[in-house]
């Protein structure tokens, strides 16, 4: 006859790890501790495994490479006003072709649909970092 909890054979942690902390750190583990009643293990392994499928973040190559998109975007920008400024000249002089003003006003559109998107991915990045 067996005594006690049964023995259990699916999904056994046997896996360990380690972590050091600063004193201060350590602190604020023991308040959470008692504070949400938790195990400390339980309250680690539930804080890291909560977010398990978001991807850690290398932080110094996607501000380089945010950094990348907004030059292009800026050098974009710079490329629209240098061609709406020559199409105003052209305009002037009664020379600007309604097919130029129509492909001019489709790119132009196109970009403000691509920046609206940045901008969108930019925000959903922000709240993913701030976790």
């Amino acid at each position: 006859m067996q005594t006690g909890r049964p023995k259990k054979t699916a999904d056994k942690r046997t896996k360990k790890v380690d972590a050091r902390f600063t004193e201060d750190e350590f602190k604020l583990v023991i308040e959470l501790e008692k504070t949400l009643g938790v195990r400390r293990t339980d309250l680690v392994r539930n804080r890291l495994l909560q977010d398990a499928s978001l991807t850690i973040v290398n932080a110094k190559e996607l501000i380089g490479l945010l950094d990348g998109i907004g030059s292009e975007m800026g050098r974009c920008g710079n490329n629209i006003n240098q061609l709406a400024r020559y199409a105003n000249i052209l305009n002037k002089n009664g020379r600007l072709s309604p097919v130029v003003m129509e492909r001019f006003n489709l790119l132009f559109d196109i970009y403000i649909q691509n920046q609206k998107a940045l901008e969108i991915a930019l925000r959903k990045i922000i709240r993913l970092l701030g976790r």
